[in-house]
């Protein structure tokens, strides 16, 4: 023996009967539990050899599986047609059950039913016993309206037909246990316990100073008043989860719908300020040559006056204090925004360098063509960076949506603007994938939408228009394209803010022929006086 069980005493003649009382306990506990597993196991057995049969008619009457043939709109025989049995059981009646003769009607049946059934006792609906009746169902119309009123006049007439020793009819008891049930589903939980309690007394009252409920068990009438109780409580509380659910479901959708706003907004404005990161290029480069002409002008130029000397040298240090302040400018709008090498180490592009970014385009696997229109001629910077930077958006697009299609980029020189129009066919031509875009991982999956398809082409456009993502990260022939969170180029989002910066038009949409269509105009005589928002701005995905 060890020292615990010499230490531990034995039980006593006083506790040896509690002690076995105990064991007992658990035993039959035991016992009990035992032959509930089993009950378990057998039920359990039963549910997989019928839950074949089960799932066949639950997909019978659901519907589930059948997928019904395609119809025209408006033709018979349609989707409408081919509904499940169950599902449109349920629905006709819910809608019965949510209109507003449902309580009406369902009343007035119950009061039939009652003095139908006391027709074959030959008592007449004037008698205690129809009188009983009528009481205790016809109240019921009004449920809806006035609940607990109405309750307050069935439950009281079926306690008094009880206590008066009359016989409880089938349609009488059945009023008040929906009743019971009703109140459970309306009342608060406290409110609920004090209503079980006291149906529980009056039933107890009944059992013992009346004859009345003789024929029932009186274990079966205490549970069938506690369980329609107890069903209304459950259904409220079910009902009052829901709404939470509901309601939290709409913060949710809220709160993402504030949330995609916001991060479009943010889209725009890091789209903005990397434009404005470009255009400083521009512009410092113009006022650097306005500061050096002005500087060299009084040694360049002879018999210059005095106030012109002057002159020249107040703007060479008006232009140096304007290179201060747009570099200051810069700082800030690189607060937030990664560094970009590229615009830092090379010149901004224009169209003279689309025929490069032409050939990266068809290197990567595309087919495209470019013409020109009209008569070509040197443009100001800042439209010819807006122009290449729009084509070079719209053909990683196409690059990203329709790998293979197709691109016809036009360039049209109209007297007071330029035209730019880039339209991908959409088609996929059959044969090998081209090479792998530079950047662009060759194991990974590609997606192949075909934008002919009705469904292809609509998620494109969902994916194009809340895209505030897809650009070339350069002139380097990256062709990788970005995350909202990335910082680069934002798609539609960038062109669509180079061409309203000048003033000009973009829309961006299905073309009527098939594939996808780019169309931009960029002003060109009120470039200088043109201000952010002229002109109509297209929504992403459409005109």
């Amino acid at each position: 023996m060890t020292s615990d069980d010499k230490a531990r005493p034995g039980p006593g003649p006083a506790g040896f009967g509690p002690a076995v009382a105990h064991h007992a306990w658990r035993l039959s506990g035991r016992i009990v539990a035992g032959v509930g597993q089993l009950l378990l196991w057998i039920l359990t057995g039963i549910g997989t050899l019928l839950r074949p049969l089960a799932v066949r008619l639950a997909a019978r009457l659901n519907g589930v599986g059948r997928r019904p043939a395609p119809h025209p709109p408006g033709a018979p025989g349609g989707p409408a047609d081919a509904t499940a049995p169950l599902p449109r059981w349920i629905g006709a009646w819910r809608e019965f059950a949510a209109s507003w003769y449902f309580a009406p009607l369902t009343g007035l049946a119950l009061t039939v039913a009652a003095l139908a059934e006391l027709a074959p006792r030959a008592e007449s609906p004037i008698s205690l016993a129809g009188g009983f009746a009528v009481a205790a169902t016809l109240p019921l119309v009004w449920r809806r309206e006035n609940l607990r009123p109405v309750a307050a006049v069935v439950l009281g007439t079926v306690a008094a037909n009880l206590l008066t020793g009359e016989s409880l009819l089938i349609t009488t008891g059945f009023a008040a246990l929906y009743t019971l049930y009703a109140l459970g589903r309306q009342l608060p939980r406290q409110s609920t316990g004090v209503l079980a309690a006291g149906s529980v007394a009056t039933l107890a009252v009944v059992y013992l100073a009346a004859g009345s409920l003789d024929e029932i068990p009186w274990p079966a009438a205490f549970l069938a008043v506690l369980a329609a109780i107890g069903l209304g409580d459950a259904r409220r509380v079910v009902e009052s989860a829901g709404r939470t659910e509901a309601a939290a479901a709409e913060r949710t959708n809220e709160t993402l719908t504030r949330l995609t706003a916001v991060q479009r907004e943010q889209a725009v404005m890091r789209e903005r300020a990397r434009i404005a990161r470009e255009l400083h290029d521009v512009v410092a480069h113009s006022v650097s040559m306005i500061a050096v002409q002005a500087e060299t002008a009084p040694y360049t130029m002879e018999n210059l006056s005095p106030e012109a000397r002057a002159g020249y040298t107040e703007i060479a240090k008006t232009a140096r204090d304007a290179l201060v302040e747009m570099r200051r400018l810069l700082s800030v709008l690189r607060a937030d925004a990664t560094p970009e090498p590229e615009a830092a180490n090379s010149p901004q592009p224009r169209l003279d360098r689309l025929p490069d970014l032409i050939e990266q385009h068809r290197g990567a696997g595309g087919n495209v063509d470019l013409a020109v229109h009209g008569d070509p001629r040197a443009l100001s910077t800042t439209v010819e960076l807006s122009a290449y930077r729009i084509v070079q958006e719209a053909l990683t697009n196409a690059r990203r949506h329709a790998p293979g299609a197709g691109v016809r980029v036009d360039l049209m020189f109209l007297p007071d603007r330029l035209a730019v129009r880039v339209r991908d066919d959409g088609r996929h031509p059959p044969g090998p994938p081209g090479p792998v875009p530079p950047g662009q991982d060759p194991a990974a999956p590609t997606l192949v939408l075909n934008r002919d398809d009705p469904a292809s082409r609509t998620a494109i456009l969902d994916d194009r228009a809340g895209m505030a993502s897809g650009t070339a990260a350069g002139d380097a022939g990256r062709t990788r394209v970005q995350s909202p969170e990335s910082g680069g180029g934002h798609g539609l989002v960038g062109m669509r803010e180079r061409a309203t910066m000048l003033g000009g038009r973009f829309s961006a949409g299905p073309a009527a022929e098939g594939g996808f269509l780019v169309e931009a105009e960029l002003p060109l005589a009120s470039e200088g006086s043109s201000t952010r928002g002229h002109g109509p701005e297209a929504p992403p995905g459409g005109r």
